[in-house]
């Protein structure tokens, strides 16, 4: 199928490689030219756009439209796109991380104009172009299978990780969640691995103890895998910070838990963690960290920054 992707970041350029080596075309779009330049010489299927105009004008009707941009940025792209000709019987995907309630709003807008719209929760971070993404996408059936071809090249397990999980909103809800659980993940490791550094009565090897669990251990896992690798380059995480930031899932995660009476005690205390981390250097903030810029490459303050 042929396809447009706005915003060639960290998510959206590699999700353009791997349509492009999936047998897809895929016009390519960034404020910042160069990525698309880039990604156009690499690939015969790929193509810039020089704007939003050009970018409509290379796709048939009906047009597909994956936007991968900040949240905040959402909603002038989508302007944008209206402005520039996207017609009845279009489908613009947002599969950045939305809030879901913006998600259903623009939703209602855009039906109102007869454009379909889905929210797609994207996971997988850099690792997605070579391993593949989780994708929980939210919206009509008549959205979904316009862009599933591109869902099945994209998601990991040869297709399997992708799954139509109800209707606009329910994507980026579900995603909402998997970011909680995570936050809750990372903070479980990061304790026991702080407990166990501070055992100095067993002098004991952060890096060896990773590497055992990673075998047969119930909690193997690829954070877990990505701890290891990080204590295997510096033991004692001396170059990372314990500052931790939060992109917004994790607190509308606890704000809906409120709202529906529904008790994640363990999410809520993940995020108060991250509070925490702004106000005191902490081992544990250091392997949450080390884990962050495995999987997503988030950037990490140097210790240089907290001092």
């Amino acid at each position: 199928m042929k396809l447009a992707m706005i915003g060639l970041g960290r998510m959206g350029g590699n999700m353009v490689k791997r349509l492009a080596g999936g047998g897809h075309d895929v016009v390519a779009y960034d404020v910042d030219a160069a990525p698309g330049a880039a990604l156009a010489a690499e690939f015969d299927s790929v193509s810039a756009a020089n704007d939003l105009q050009d970018m409509i004008a290379q796709l048939s009707a009906p047009r597909v439209v994956w936007v991968m941009v900040p949240h905040q940025f959402v909603d002038s792209t989508i302007a944008a796109l209206l402005d520039a000709g996207m017609e009845a019987g279009d489908l613009i995907i947002d599969g950045g991380n939305s809030n879901y309630k913006d998600g259903q709003r623009r939703g209602c807008e855009l039906a109102e104009q007869g454009i379909l719209f889905a929210d797609c929760g994207t996971s997988g971070g850099v690792w997605g172009l070579k391993n593949g993404y989780s994708l929980m996408i939210g919206g009509a059936d008549a959205a979904i299978a316009l862009i599933a071809p591109a869902l099945t090249t994209l998601a990991s397990n040869d297709g399997k990780g992708w799954g139509h999980v109800g209707p606009v909103g329910a994507g980026h809800f579900v995603k909402m969640v998997h970011n909680g659980i995570e936050y809750g993940m990372m903070q479980a490791f990061a304790e026991g691995f702080e407990l166990m550094k501070a055992k100095d009565e067993f002098d004991l090897d952060m890096h060896q103890i990773s590497r055992v669990w990673q075998h047969g251990s119930v909690v193997s896992s690829w954070l877990l895998d990505l701890t290891g690798d990080a204590l295997e380059q510096d033991g004692d995480l001396s170059s990372l910070s314990d500052w931790m930031d939060d992109s917004g899932e994790g607190r509308w995660t606890v704000n809906e838990s409120i709202d529906l009476g529904i008790p994640t005690p363990v999410l809520t205390l993940a995020l108060q963690m991250r509070f925490r981390s702004r106000e005191k250097d902490a081992f544990a903030g250091k392997i949450v960290n080390a884990m962050r810029a495995g999987f997503g490459g988030h950037p990490i303050r140097p210790v240089s920054q907290d001092e």
